[in-house]
C-alpha cells in the first residue's frame, strides 16, 4: 500500500525535465490499453511472435500500454535520459505484457512522457492492470465469447466499482455488423482513479456483433 502511494505521488506531481521537445509530465489522464491475446494471435505478426501465441500461453486480455493523454491529442516520444529499457523491467513486465519489441516501443513513445522513471513508469502500469477486474467470463474462455460492445462495457462496469460507461472505450476497427475485439481502453487520472475518457476514446466499436476468440 505505501508504494502505491509513493507511485501515486509521483504521478501526481511529475515535473518537466527539460525544456525542448514535448514536455513529460504535461498530460491530463492515463488510458490503459488491454488488448485481447487472441485476436492478435490470430492475424499473421501474432503467428510469429512466440512469447505471446505459443501454444499453451493462453493470454487473454494482456497490457497494451499505459497512455498519458491530454484530452484532445498526447504527448509522445518525450525527451528523456532513459533511452535504454533496462532488462529487469523487461523481464518484469513478461507476464502482463508478453512482448519485449511492445515493452520497449511503449516506453519510447508514451512512458517517457508521463513524468517519472522508467521503473516507475511500469511499476505503475502493473499496479492499474492490477486494479481493473476482470469479469469471469473473460478470464480464460474455451469457446470464442460472442458479445456486444455494449454488453462487454456493462460487464465491466458491474465488477469494477467506480467504474461508468464513460470511462471504457471497446476497440474492433472499423465493422459495423460483425468484428472481433481489438481492445478495451480504460482511462484514469493521474491518481489512479477510474476517470471519464477525453476526446481521443470517443472512435469506439460500432460493430452489432462482438466476437472473442478463445483463449488457447
Amino acid at each position: 500500500m505505501r508504494a502505491f502511494l509513493v507511485l501515486v505521488l509521483l504521478l501526481s506531481h511529475a515535473v518537466t525535465a527539460f525544456a525542448r521537445g514535448p514536455q513529460s509530465g504535461q498530460f491530463d489522464y492515463f488510458a490503459l490499453a488491454l488488448s485481447w491475446s487472441p485476436t492478435y494471435c490470430a492475424t499473421p505478426a501474432g503467428e510469429n511472435d512466440a512469447s505471446q501465441c505459443s501454444p499453451g500461453r493462453r493470454f487473454a486480455f494482456v497490457v497494451h500500454g499505459l497512455w498519458p493523454q491530454h484530452q484532445q491529442g498526447w504527448p509522445e516520444y518525450c525527451v528523456t535520459r532513459e533511452n535504454w529499457v533496462a532488462e529487469e523491467n523487461i523481464a518484469a513486465m513478461m507476464d502482463i505484457m508478453p512482448s519485449r519489441k511492445l515493452i520497449i516501443h511503449e516506453w519510447k513513445k508514451h512512458g517517457t512522457c508521463a513524468g517519472v522513471s522508467q521503473a516507475d513508469y511500469f511499476r505503475a502500469t502493473r499496479l492499474l492492470f492490477e486494479k481493473v477486474r476482470i469479469p469471469a467470463r473473460y478470464l480464460s474462455p474455451t469457446a470464442d465469447v460472442i458479445t456486444t460492445p455494449q454488453q462487454l462495457v456493462t460487464d465491466f462496469v458491474k465488477t469494477n466499482r467506480d467504474l461508468t460507461a464513460d470511462m471504457i472505450s471497446v476497440q474492433c476497427g472499423n465493422a459495423r455488423d460483425r468484428a472481433r475485439l481489438s481492445e478495451l481502453r480504460i482511462c484514469l487520472d493521474r491518481r489512479g482513479s477510474f476517470a471519464r475518457c477525453g476526446a481521443n476514446e470517443s472512435r469506439s466499436c460500432r460493430a452489432k456483433t462482438l466476437v472473442m476468440p478463445r483463449v488457447r
